[in-house]
């Protein structure tokens, strides 16, 4: 089928957010165009209508295309959880846990042919494909291993962009390096070199370009200048390098970088409401008293609350509420606001039992099977009968226990017409749910909003707002235009 190929320098370059805006693009074309990435690893997972996992990415990507996310647009999902392994998601389903050495012998040949019955699938449904490469082509030590770029470029002879960020200096010995460092074939396929995020003149640059195409022989068909954008990013690095311009706000949310956190897309839809500044903090770094704490999804629960308690982050949690602070925990967050974490058959690691926070009368214990499913329900807190899209991701299985404290803090009551989703306490100062993708539900988060608010003697804000999804599709939409702007696509989609 037709297809067009993204490929990187080096990781960040790029390439997520290219492919989004050239879904935008070729989707207002006309055509009907798909995503594809072959092969991802990242701890940003989407749940499809069917239940199966694909990176976040991929779903946005699906989303600028004007198409529903499908697990075809993402065949292999690696999720790293420590100790040097991952849990292998190929067709949306887990197909076990590997280290490196082990995936190669165990997955390749599995993980190809669910490669090659992905693109078959969506061949008869779509016109086009924009793929995603993963990282660098040119990782010579990794190539005969590579699922993600120049194989499924050459098996479909997709005419593919190298995009770069100068941004991170060097720049010009990154392309020259990457072009010398394919095979002959792979280097054909290079179509067009793109420039991301660039700061300053662009007359500056010129020489430079019309050096690198007379040394490549291979055209730069663009200069995408630095954008504030917010695009969702794939892993946690992308955290170390995320600054806020904001000066001016009414709330500062912090979010514990937990060492595998996991789906910290949940907090996009905090990121862009201009009252709050949101910000992601280190284990070792000093709580202070923000307006609010989130503890964020994990991929292994239980190691992330021994390096809370470790790290003396455990304890500024807990002086921090005992002060009148408010958290929230999603997903594992919220496993950890509990009492106990159990894990008797060591799925998640090396420890079968670890105590909890101890700010909410429940346990979990980790289970074998997976849940992962959207989600429709109603609100029970801060309002009643609010409609909730989201979706779940865990292995973890969380119940009451008993209540044998007089502390009115400790009682609970369900956040959601389902009571297995979530609880807050009595206060309102804790909260703990399974639903990822709350925040998106606008009404929801502006009254969640409005208490803290209210808590700092502000002026509430209105609550009839759009879901989140409304702002994406803005955004997509601008990413689409920016590129458009500024890249010349002749030479790279069909006619």
């Amino acid at each position: 089928m037709k297809a067009i190929m993204v490929v990187g320098t080096t990781s960040h370059a790029g390439k997520s957010f290219l492919t989004a805006a050239l879904c935008r693009i070729v989707s207002r074309k006309g055509w009907q165009v798909a995503p594809f990435k072959a092969q991802n690893m990242a701890l940003n997972a989407y749940v499809t209508p069917t239940g199966g996992e694909i990176g976040y990415a991929q779903a946005v990507q699906a989303w600028a295309a004007c198409v529903t996310p499908r697990v075809e647009m993402n065949p292999i999902l690696l999720k790293p959880q420590g100790n040097m392994t991952s849990q292998v998601i190929i067709k949306g389903e887990v197909a076990g846990f590997t280290t490196a050495h082990q995936y190669y012998e165990e997955y390749f040949h599995k993980g190809w042919q669910a490669i090659t019955e992905s693109i078959s699938s969506l061949e008869t449904d779509f016109d086009l494909l924009v793929c995603e490469g993963a990282g660098s082509p040119a990782e010579i030590n990794l190539k005969h291993r590579d699922l993600s770029n120049m194989r499924v470029a050459k098996y479909l002879n997709a005419p593919s962009i190298l995009i770069v960020d100068i941004d991170r200096g060097g720049a010009f010995a990154h392309v020259v390096g990457t072009l010398a460092l394919l095979e002959e074939d792979e280097r054909a396929l290079i179509k067009g070199i793109v420039i991301n995020k660039f700061r300053g003149d662009k007359s500056l640059l010129d020489p430079g370009i019309t050096w690198l195409e007379n040394f490549t022989g291979v055209p730069v068909i663009g200069v995408i200048p630095w954008s504030e954008n917010l695009f969702p990013a794939e892993d946690s690095l992308d955290l170390l390098e995320r600054r806020t311009s904001k000066t001016n706000y009414d709330l500062r949310i912090v979010v514990i970088r937990l060492p595998y956190i996991s789906n910290f897309t949940d907090f996009d839809p905090l990121e862009a409401e201009t009252s709050v500044l949101l910000e992601y903090l280190g284990l070792k770094e000093n709580l202070g008293h923000p307006d609010a704490v989130i503890i964020p999804g994990s991929k292994t629960t239980i190691s992330d609350m021994v390096r809370l308690k470790e790290s003396g982050m455990a304890e500024q949690l807990k002086n921090y509420v005992a002060a009148g602070g408010t958290i929230i925990g999603i997903c594992g967050g919220y496993q950890i606001l509990g009492k106990e974490l159990l894990d008797p058959n060591l799925l998640e690691g090396r420890i079968k039992n670890h105590t909890g926070l101890d700010l909410l009368p429940i346990k979990t214990t980790i289970m074998e099977n997976k849940i992962s499913r959207q989600r429709q329900v109603f609100s029970s807190y801060p309002q009643t009968g609010l409609p909730i899209d989201g979706y779940e991701i865990h292995q973890g299985f969380t119940q009451m226990i008993d209540n044998n404290t007089l502390d009115t803090n400790y009682t609970c009551h369900p956040m959601f017409s389902d009571p297995n989703l979530g609880l807050v306490n009595q206060s309102k100062s804790i909260w703990g749910c399974y639903l990822h993708g709350l925040f998106d539900n606008g009404p929801w988060r502006r009254l969640w909003l409005n208490y803290l608010r209210l808590k700092r003697g502000l002026p509430t804000l209105p609550t009839g707002i759009v879901n989140y999804r409304d702002r994406r599709e803005d955004l997509l939409d601008n990413i689409a235009n920016i590129v458009e702007t500024h890249l010349d696509l002749t030479s790279i989609l069909p006619n």
